[in-house]
């Protein structure tokens, strides 16, 4: 089979090529493993919560001052308290004995999921209710309180309000008893006197003698999605720093002649401009600044009109410019130094291993242990925690935020520092951008490929 050129010579058209086995095997196993990893995470992530629970954080206040029943001096708060600990596993349950004020300040940090609350009267409406079983008048039952803080996320309230469901049941019971038996010897009759029973109304209210209140500390204001617009927007951030970095390398590499442009049907290869990697990575890093602009002002402008709370709009905006540009620096630089597996690296680093360890929709502390070591560095729960912090505890520090900056600071700076570096490097050993193909003389040397 021959080819004819416009002059009318011929000349034997190139043999057809047939892609190597190994060549056609090797995407389908990158896949399979990508999407192995991928279901190891999500599903371990989610499959049992309750079982990977662990170091999860609950603040215990107890204000009871006690009170004198009997002749004695009695503090049913510091029983209850020593009760709770004993009963509560350790290993699940970091339950934390604190002043009202620490605890306070730890629900506002996100510090604590919830904060278990003796009163001050606890011991003394306790012992009213003895004496007003067997007596008439009108009385109530002691209040224990258990807040929870709806600002950590949905998962997180549903724990802390099984772990009063079981805890405080318990304690409930345990209370009742021990005042039905105080109550049954102060009315022990004298010898020979006929005994004196308890009603059957008066064993119901003693067996259960408690009024366990449930509280919300802070409610989320309406548009909070009952906690999850901090992970989404997060995952938005990180998402468009990641794959916007991405359609950048790919789009002006395209222009720079590096790699063809394809629009449908349409397909233009330009000539390869004579430009080194460092200027290259420089005017991708370019870009990607610009667009985090756009994009971070976008995005909470699309949040707003949803009517999502938005209470320091200033400093969400210059999070998301910064958390956009540090991902989508570190991006860009994979790609410039290892090529097309960049893309497979970011994949690894941002989305598999980002998002299970997150903690923005199953809290860390009941996910397998791993995540948690994952979560120091992971960028998806650095960004996290920032965003969580502005959206709902009105940039608290504390709360996350001071975490979510220096981390993002972190991140940038490895990524202009290795981007640079490379770059660099790769410029002065004269690896430039273009095709291994046949040197010019026709001696059948073939030039040395160089790095993507």
């Amino acid at each position: 089979m021959t080819s004819t050129d416009t002059t009318g010579s011929t000349e034997p058209a190139p043999p057809r090529k047939h892609l190597n086995p190994i060549r056609w095997a090797f995407p389908i196993v990158v896949v399979t493993l990508l999407a192995s990893l991928l279901g190891v995470m999500y599903l371990d992530y989610v499959v049992d919560p309750e079982k990977n629970l662990h170091d999860f954080p609950i603040a215990l206040v107890n204000q009871d001052v006690g009170d004198d029943i009997g002749g004695k001096h009695v503090n049913f708060g510091d029983q209850v308290s020593d009760g709770l600990r004993k009963a509560v596993p350790a290993d699940q349950i970091d339950l934390r004995v604190l002043g009202i004020n620490e605890a306070q300040l730890q629900m506002q940090s996100a510090r604590v999921y919830g904060t278990i609350i003796i009163p001050s009267d606890f011991s003394k409406r306790l012992g009213i209710l003895g004496v007003g079983s067997v007596l008439p008048g009108d009385i109530s039952k002691p209040v224990l309180t258990l807040q929870t803080n709806p600002r950590t996320g949905a998962f997180a309230t549903a724990v802390v309000q099984k772990f009063g469901d079981q805890a405080l049941t318990q304690v409930n019971a345990q209370v009742g008893q021990q005042l039905t038996d105080q109550v049954k010897a102060q009315l022990t009759p004298p010898p020979g006197a006929p005994p004196t029973e308890l009603t059957a109304a008066t064993r119901l209210v003693l067996a259960q003698p408690l009024n366990i209140v449930i509280d919300q500390f802070r409610p989320l204001p309406g548009g909070s999605g009952e906690g999850l617009t901090a992970f989404f927007y997060s995952l938005l951030l990180l998402l468009v720093g990641m794959v916007g970095a991405m359609i950048i390398h790919q789009l002006i590499d395209s222009a720079l002649g590096f790699l063809p442009t394809e629009w449908g049907p349409w397909y233009v290869h330009y000539p390869r401009a004579r430009i080194s990697r460092l200027e290259t990575l420089l005017i991708k890093w370019s870009a990607v600044a610009v667009m985090a602009l756009a994009v971070s002002g976008a995005l909470e402008g699309i949040g707003a009109a949803l009517g999502m709370p938005i209470d320091k709009p200033l400093l969400l905006f210059l999070y998301g410019v910064l958390v956009i540009v540090a991902v989508g620096f570190t991006c860009t630089s994979m790609l410039a130094a290892v090529g097309t597996s960049g893309l497979i690296i970011n994949l690894i680093i941002f989305i598999i291993l980002g998002l299970p360890s997150s903690g923005g929709t199953i809290p860390i502390e009941a996910t397998p242990k791993y995540f948690g070591w994952l979560a120091k560095f992971e960028p998806m729960h650095q960004v996290f925690l920032g965003t969580r912090s502005i959206l709902y505890f009105f940039g608290d520090g504390q709360a996350g935020l001071t975490r979510g900056i220096w981390m993002s600071v972190l991140g940038l700076a490895i990524g202009v520092v290795g981007g640079l570096v490379i770059t660099r490097f790769y410029d002065r050993k004269g690896l430039e951008r273009k095709p291994a193909e046949s040197d010019p003389g026709g001696s059948g040397k073939h030039a040395k490929p160089a790095e993507a």
